[in-house]
């Protein structure tokens, strides 16, 4: 961590020691609302895990791909709570970004993917990628989860 990351760090400390937790819990619920609601929205509707006119899905989807975006979507959400909260760790975006296009991965169809579709084609989406989806969608639970715990560890140390 540099200087600059220090101080900003220990300023949010000193900032966080002043004003109660409790005093952030009303927009850490309203962070926590919008940010699972804006992942269920943004990976939910284009999978077809949600239902809607938009967009079609030839496989039908797999009861783990409920599971994953359940746990992406309260895990987003927790984290976008933390946002709330100035003693949380310093942001750590790429990880939410590479936990959130995991779980869109992981829960999209195989062959309705393009970029699948591209390098290994219809069949080898469904021979190769379809297999590994399971993979993904826990590897982004993961990091989603270690993720989370970053951020809290500075609120769970006081």
């Amino acid at each position: 961590m540099s200087r600059e990351q220090q101080t900003i760090a220990d300023d949010a400390r000193g900032v966080a020691r002043m004003m109660p937790p409790e005093s952030f819990a009303g927009t850490g619920v309203l962070y926590a609302l919008g940010g699972g609601l804006a992942t269920l929205m943004l990976i939910g509707v284009p999978t077809v895990l949600i239902p809607n006119p938009w967009f079609g899905r030839e496989i039908p989807p797999r009861p783990l791909d409920y599971v994953v975006l359940t746990l992406t979507v309260l895990l987003v959400a927790a984290l976008a709570a933390t946002y709330a909260w100035p003693l949380a760790c310093p942001t750590r975006e790429r990880s939410l970004t590479a936990g959130g296009l995991l779980s869109f991965f992981a829960v999209g169809c195989p062959v309705c993917n393009k970029v699948a579709i591209l390098a290994l084609g219809w069949s080898g989406a469904l021979t190769y990628f379809a297999p590994i989806q399971p993979l993904l969608g826990a590897g982004a639970v993961l990091l989603l989860t270690a993720t989370l715990v970053a951020r809290l560890r500075p609120l769970l140390s006081r």
